[in-house]
């Protein structure tokens, strides 16, 4: 690094000296291009599994008509008179992403108020990290937790509850719910962390409370965060296979519902038919990619109104 010296001024101030770089920073140069190699390499991948899913889908779509795929009240796509109405799993999918929502919203968001707003800096330092290690837990275990735990417990609590057989959708949402938790936990309450000290201050300086300041200070401007952490949550119980599969058993594709019964999800029907089993080509193998394709635009819409919302309630402090 050199030491570039700038002239007195003509009033006899004192000259100033500025550092300047001696050569070009390499080092910045190449973060700037790990950065946009891994933006292109996200992109590059999406295309490719669109690519991936769209050629497939097409041939299904030869075969079978869109509106009876999206309107048709049967699935049985492996059966001799297969039907292909995917009704039945759209709404299982629906079913599990609202009841693990209604777990993992409220838990997740009083746990992210909690460590924000409330939590000493030593429980904070504990809790934290436990939040995150819990976020890598492997879903396989969840889905056990979810139907040797979870189910015989939940009998004992509400024994006025329909249960029937040993699956149960209802069981699988809580699973998916408490799965999501640490998730939506750790983006809301990094959301309301990024709120700036000063608003704090200011609502305290005019006589709040702690509650007053957490619910109309610091969770509005923190709303676009928090709808965020929302989406992110939303995205992974749509997406989420093997807690269905264990917990509401995945063989039952009927449109009910009553989550008390085993359903079937297109997460848990993409799992279990793509085996290996079935021929490529075939209607049935290709049913797999259909699937897959309106599951992608589910998530995709969920997004782009979710990216719409948080530009909507986006708080920008300068």
């Amino acid at each position: 690094m050199t030491t570039s010296t700038i002239a007195a001024p003509s009033d006899g101030a004192p000259e100033r000296r500025t550092l300047g770089a001696a050569g070009p920073r390499h080092g910045e140069k190449l973060v700037l291009a790990s950065l946009a190699a891994c933006a292109v390499v996200s992109v590059v991948v999406t295309t490719a599994i669109v690519f991936t899913l769209v050629t497939p889908s097409i041939d299904f779509f030869r075969a079978v008509p869109i509106t009876e795929f999206l309107t048709g009240t049967t699935w049985q796509p492996a059966f001799s008179n297969a039907a292909f109405g995917v009704l039945p799993i759209v709404v299982g999918t629906l079913s599990v992403t609202v009841i693990a929502l209604a777990v993992a919203i409220p838990i997740g968001l009083c746990c992210a108020v909690y460590l924000s707003e409330y939590a000493g800096r030593r429980a904070r330092k504990i809790l934290k990290p436990i939040l995150e290690i819990l976020e890598g837990i492997p879903t396989v275990a969840t889905g056990l937790f979810a139907f040797f735990f979870l189910r015989p417990f939940l009998e004992d609590v509400l024994p006025f509850l329909p249960w029937g057989g040993i699956f149960s959708l209802f069981v699988a949402g809580i699973g998916v719910g408490l799965l999501i938790v640490p998730l939506v936990s750790s983006v809301a309450d990094d959301a309301l962390r990024a709120v700036p000290p000063g608003l704090r201050e200011g609502a305290y300086a005019l006589g709040a409370s702690k509650f007053e300041v957490t619910t109309r200070v610091v969770f509005p401007s923190a709303l676009s965060g928090i709808i965020a952490a929302f989406v992110l949550g939303m995205s992974r119980a749509i997406g989420e296979t093997m807690v269905v599969l264990i917990a509401a058993g995945g063989g039952n594709p009927n449109l009910s519902f009553n989550p008390m019964e085993s359903m079937q999800t297109m997460t848990a029907f993409i799992g279990r038919t793509a085996t290996g089993d079935i021929s490529q080509g075939t209607i049935k193998y290709d049913t797999i990619f259909a699937v897959g394709t309106l599951l992608f635009f589910m998530t995709l819409t969920v997004n782009v109104i979710a990216i719409r919302l948080v530009r909507r309630f986006r708080e920008v402090y300068e």
